[in-house]
C-alpha cells in the first residue's frame, strides 16, 4: 500500500502549521495568510493555493491572494479546488502576468502535486513515466481541451 499523504487546510497563523505538522501533514492547502504561508514552507511543507484564487483575482473570502504567494516565491502547486477549468487558466496566467516559460507555468498543476502526492510515475514528460497528456491551444485569452491521453490512451 501507499502512505497517505495529509494537508492542512486554511492555515492561518505558526500556531495552526505547527500543530498540522504534529498531526503528520506534509501539504498546507489553502493557507489563509502570507505569514502561514511562509510557516509552511520554513516547515518544509507543499503550499498549495486554489488555482480559482489567481484566475479571479483573489479569494472569494477575504484571505491572502494566490498572487501574493506566488509573487513570494512559496506557491507548490494549485488546486482546482471548485473550478476544474481553472487549473489551465492559472498556468497561463503564470506564464502571461508572472513570466513565467510554459514548462514552470504548466508544473504547479502537473508536476508538482505528482511530486508532493508521491506519484513518481506522472506529472512530467519523461520516458518511462505515464504518458497523461492533455493538447491545449489558447482561443483568444482562453486556453482550451483539444485532446486528453490518461496512460498512452486517447480519452477525449
Amino acid at each position: 500500500g501507499r502512505e497517505v499523504v495529509r494537508a492542512s487546510h486554511d492555515d492561518t497563523t505558526l500556531a495552526h502549521v505547527e500543530e498540522a505538522l504534529a498531526c503528520g501533514c506534509a501539504i498546507a492547502e489553502f493557507p489563509t495568510t502570507l505569514e502561514a504561508a511562509r510557516a509552511a514552507r520554513a516547515a518544509g511543507m507543499g503550499v498549495v493555493m486554489g488555482a480559482p484564487n489567481l484566475v479571479i483575482g483573489g479569494s472569494h473570502s477575504g484571505n491572502v491572494a494566490a498572487a501574493e504567494i506566488v509573487a513570494a516565491g512559496l506557491l507548490d502547486a494549485f488546486s482546482s479546488d471548485y473550478v476544474p477549468a481553472s487549473l489551465l487558466q492559472a498556468a497561463f496566467r503564470l506564464r502571461d502576468g508572472f513570466g513565467l516559460a510554459m514548462p514552470e507555468a504548466i508544473a504547479p498543476v502537473t508536476r508538482n502535486p505528482a511530486r508532493l502526492l508521491g506519484l513518481a510515475d506522472r506529472g512530467s514528460i519523461a520516458p518511462g513515466l505515464r504518458a497523461d497528456l492533455v493538447r491545449v491551444c489558447e482561443i483568444g485569452a482562453t486556453p482550451t481541451v483539444l485532446g486528453a491521453w490518461v496512460a498512452g490512451e486517447r480519452v477525449a
